[in-house]
């Protein structure tokens, strides 16, 4: 008996999955051809030859094995396809996380696009990226533009095209906004979520009340920097080679593109972004009490941007 297939739409691609993929937001039109197909199926212990190995992955041609160790294991076949294996015991809700975070970021990078660690909302008709470190409030920032009326574009991976034409386009994730619950109470209280991110975990999947749907050119990129002292909010671009360093440091999984040989990607992209918006370090204080001065910063920014000549 075949298995069920849903359909989802995640960064912009129509996939058609046997497991059912929390905090996805599902497709409605079942007419368009899968782009993408994620099942269950067998998967190797290892790839023959392989060309490059880490700890728990191995790439060989257009195929990449990953394990989680005791959760599941998958082989991502030439950026269309992810056949997984769940450990014993294991649940298709303990795998999904997996195939849809790790798994789907790394499917991006055998289609040749550019992905990075990164949250998104949409400005105008345009999209600005926050990036920075694991806690360093990219999901909080991007929820409470959200609340002040810029749509969610993106959290925790932003897919990007156009870089080889110099026109980095951002693609609407397709996913609800991952928060942790104190940010949940102080910024959408009213948004209470049913669902934990991962089980005794207080991170949750958000709705999201306004979501862009369409690929949206850049209008900046923002690394994230934590006010020291007395330091208040300040802006300021980066040197080309502080962008480079940054755009690669926030690659989705830094060490397997490396062996996938996508290096020279992320600096054509870094450039790219670099002289078409720019990328900025965003130095802010912390706590939540912040949050209103940032947003006015930004928008001020924002403003400032779309007076330049471009």
């Amino acid at each position: 008996m075949r298995a069920q297939l849903f359909g989802y739409s995640i960064s912009g691609l129509h996939v058609a999955s046997d497991l059912v993929l929390p905090g996805v937001i599902a497709r409605e039109d079942d007419c368009i051809p899968a782009e993408i197909t994620i099942a269950e199926g067998p998967v190797p212990e290892s790839l023959p030859a392989p060309t490059s190995r880490g700890p728990n992955w191995e790439i060989a041609g257009d195929r990449l094995l990953i394990r989680i160790p005791d959760i599941i294991t998958m082989l991502l076949q030439g950026g269309n396809r992810i056949t997984y294996r769940l450990a014993p015991g294991r649940s298709p809700r303990d795998g999904a996380i997996f195939v849809s975070g790790t798994g789907f970021g790394l499917l991006m990078h055998q289609r040749g696009l550019c992905v990075l660690h990164a949250s998104a909302v949409r400005v105008g008709g345009r999209a600005a990226l926050f990036c920075g470190r694991s806690g360093a409030g990219k999901s909080t920032i991007a929820a409470a533009l959200g609340q002040a009326g810029h749509a969610f574009v993106a959290d925790d991976q932003c897919a990007i095209s156009g870089i080889a034409e110099g026109a980095p386009l951002v693609h609407a994730d397709g996913r609800a906004m991952k928060l942790w619950q104190q940010a949940i109470d102080r910024l959408a209280p009213s948004q209470q979520p049913e669902q934990a991110v991962r089980e005794g975990l207080s991170k949750y999947y958000v709705p999201v009340p306004l979501a862009a749907i369409e690929p949206l050119p850049l209008v900046a990129v923002y690394l994230l920097t934590d006010a020291k002292g007395t330091d208040g909010l300040s802006i300021a671009r980066c040197s080309l080679a502080d962008a480079a360093q940054a755009i690669r440091a926030n690659a989705y999984r830094p060490p397997v593109i490396k062996k996938m040989g996508q290096e020279g990607l992320y600096l054509q992209a870094a450039a790219a972004i670099y002289h078409s918006v720019g990328v900025y370090r965003l130095v802010r204080p912390l706590g939540f009490d912040a949050i209103p001065a940032i947003i006015a910063g930004l928008e001020e920014h924002w403003r400032a941007l779309e007076e330049e000549p471009r």
